[in-house]
């Protein structure tokens, strides 16, 4: 065991474990897209970034690849942090904005804003399915081609693999495949119908309502600009 301030706290940590393994231990929430616990790590999405190092000399870096070490000094949501989530959450809405993974993480997080143009490609780059076909199905079907702006995932020569079972393993862990609530002909960017986690419903109507419908439907936690709040139920 080795000892490394976590948030300001001096804690214990296995000499393996990664910095994301350490703060989910102490039950500390770091957002992952391209990190899944079968999975061999990435760190390609950005998202699980914490600010090591003593002020002010401390840098970035992905939790979920950074070994813990004896002293090192862990702060996981800082401001600097903070703003480079959000920057890695708009940048990847630009890329896939039909993704319910990503409009979940922007109403999370305050990301009220797309700067951005879309693109539409709907594909992020985590590697989540490649590493999936290789580590778990053992296919090795699916690859990334080329770099910078032409990277993309595809199978070999952009044929049918023969090594492709169609197991589905790919589409299964893919969070571009999720589709965001309100379907592919979505009006706005940014839907952030989950900005308000706590249900509000239940302060005008007599029971909740969004495990019933999708979040916002009902009016009280998401309203558009202008529009006048509910009137709360009348007792019958």
């Amino acid at each position: 065991m080795i000892t490394i301030k976590l948030n300001n706290v001096d804690v214990q940590a296995e000499e393996h474990w990664t910095v994301l393994e350490a703060a989910k231990f102490y039950g500390l929430e770091i957002p992952t897209l391209c990190y899944h616990e079968g999975l061999s790590p990435y760190g390609g999405c950005r998202l699980c970034l914490v600010e090591i190092g003593e002020l002010p000399r401390t840098r970035l870096v992905s939790s979920c690849t950074y070994r813990v070490e004896p002293g090192l000094v862990v702060r996981t949501d800082t401001r600097r942090v903070v703003e480079a989530r959000r920057m890695m959450i708009e940048l990847m809405l630009s890329t896939a904005p039909g993704s319910k993974v990503l409009q979940d993480l922007a109403s999370r997080y305050g990301v009220t804003r797309q700067r951005f143009k879309p693109r539409n490609e709907e594909c992020v780059l985590c590697g989540l399915c490649v590493r999936i076909c290789a580590e778990q199905m053992d296919g090795r079907a699916i690859g990334f081609q080329h770099r910078g702006h032409k990277r993309k995932i595809s199978t070999p020569f952009d044929m049918r693999s023969e090594e492709c079972r169609q197991c589905g393993g790919c589409i299964y862990i893919c969070p571009a495949c999720q589709l965001r609530c309100q379907g592919p002909q979505a009006e706005t960017a940014l839907c952030n119908a989950c900005l308000t986690m706590e249900p509000t419903c239940l302060e005008h109507f007599d029971e909740l309502h969004c495990w019933m419908y999708d979040a916002g439907r009902c009016g009280t936690c998401v309203r558009p600009a202008g529009e006048p709040e509910p009137e709360p139920a009348k007792p019958e």
